[in-house]
C-alpha cells in the first residue's frame, strides 16, 4: 500500500529529531554537541543506518509479500487503495543496496550437507545491511581505540571531574550575584531611600519589641551609638541578624524565622543608618567601640579593633 509519508522522509525526520534533542539536552558550550561529542555523533550515525535498514527491510518484505499474492488478492488490494501500490525510486535503490531480494537460487543448491536430527540448514548469505553494520562496528572500534588508547583522550571519569570543576566555578559565580544566596562575605550596604524604607518596615514588624521604634534599645542594645557587642559594619550586623546574638540571652536567628537574605540585608542597612540619630532616653552603651578595619587610618585615630575578635 502507498504510505502517506515515504519511508526515507520518516527516517530523516527521526534522525534530525534525535540530533535536535541532542543539541537541546546536552550543554556543549560554544560548540555544537555533535562536534564536541564525536562518539555520540558516530553512535547516532549507526542509529540512522539501523533505521534505514529497518525501513528498507520492511519495504522489501512488503514488496515480496505483494509478489506472492494471487491475482485475486492483488485485485482486492488495488480496490481498497484507489491510488494503487507505488514505491519510491529511492526506496527501490535502498532496497537493492541493503536487502538481497534474489529469489532465483534453488533451495537445493543452498542446502548444506549436514543435518541435526533431520533439521537441515541453508547456506544463505548474510543480509547486506547486517554486513555493513558489522563493518561499521569494526570502524567504531578502531576509532575508539585510537582516540582513547593511542591519543589518550579523556575517559568518562576525567570528563566527569572536568565538568564538576567547571560546575563549581559556575556555582561560585552565580552565588556572587544571586540575592537569596547572599552571606556575610558577599553582602553590601544599601543606602538608597527606597531600600532603607523597606528595611524600616521589616524593622518595625520584627525588631521594635526589643530595640524600640527609634532604635534606642530596650531588651536589646542601643543601635544608635558607636558601641557594638558582636561587631558593627554591614557584614557583622548581617551575620548577627542571620545567625542570632549571644547564646542564651541574645537575639534569635532570623534566617530560621522567615527572613530571606535580601530582607536581612535591608534591615541591616537600616540599622546602620540609625547611627547618631540620638533617640530619647537611649539605653546605656554596651560592648566596645567598633571601627571599620577597611577605613583609612590616621595618627589621631585609635587602633582599629579586629572585627573577628569583637562582634556585636
Amino acid at each position: 500500500m502507498k504510505k502517506i509519508i515515504p519511508s526515507y522522509i520518516r527516517v530523516l525526520v527521526i534522525f534530525f529529531a534525535v540530533f535536535a534533542a541532542m543539541e537541546y539536552f546536552i550543554d556543549s558550550g560554544d560548540k555544537p554537541a555533535f562536534i564536541k561529542f564525536p562518539m555520540v555523533s558516530l553512535f547516532l550515525l549507526v542509529f540512522l543506518f539501523l533505521l534505514i535498514a529497518i525501513e528498507v527491510t520492511v519495504n522489501a518484505v512488503d514488496s515480496i509479500t505483494y509478489q506472492l499474492m494471487t491475482e485475486e488478492q492483488k485485485a482486492q488490494l488495488a480496490a481498497a487503495n484507489e491510488l494503487g501500490i507505488t514505491e519510491s525510486p529511492i526506496v527501490k535503490k535502498l532496497t537493492n543496496i541493503f536487502v538481497s531480494t534474489d529469489q532465483t537460487q534453488d533451495e537445493g543448491e543452498l542446502l548444506l550437507d549436514h543435518d541435526y536430527d533431520g533439521i537441515k540448514e541453508l547456506d544463505n548469505n548474510l543480509p547486506p545491511w547486517w554486513v555493513y553494520l558489522f563493518y561499521v562496528c569494526i570502524a567504531f572500534a578502531v576509532i575508539y581505540l585510537v582516540r582513547f588508547e593511542v591519543m589518550d583522550g579523556d575517559n568518562q571519569e576525567t570528563e566527569l571531574k572536568n565538568e564538576m570543576a567547571q560546575a563549581q566555578k559556575e556555582i561560585a559565580e552565580y552565588k556572587k550575584t544571586a540575592p537569596d544566596l547572599m552571606d556575610e562575605n558577599s553582602v553590601t550596604l544599601l543606602t538608597k531611600p527606597e531600600d532603607l524604607a523597606a528595611g524600616k518596615a521589616i524593622f518595625t514588624t520584627n525588631c521594635v519589641a526589643c530595640h524600640r521604634a527609634d532604635g534606642g534599645g530596650q531588651i536589646g542594645p542601643n543601635l544608635t551609638d558607636d558601641q557594638w557587642i558582636l561587631g558593627g559594619g554591614i557584614k557583622n550586623v548581617f551575620h548577627t541578624i542571620t545567625n542570632g546574638g549571644r547564646d542564651g540571652k541574645g537575639m534569635i536567628a532570623w534566617s530560621k524565622s522567615g527572613l530571606k537574605p535580601t530582607e536581612i540585608q535591608l534591615v541591616a542597612s537600616y540599622v546602620l543608618s540609625l547611627k547618631g540619630t540620638n533617640p530619647k532616653d537611649p539605653k546605656a552603651p554596651e560592648g566596645e567601640i567598633w571601627i571599620d578595619p577597611s577605613a583609612p587610618k590616621t595618627a589621631a585615630a585609635p587602633a582599629a579593633v579586629d572585627s573577628a575578635a569583637v562582634k556585636k
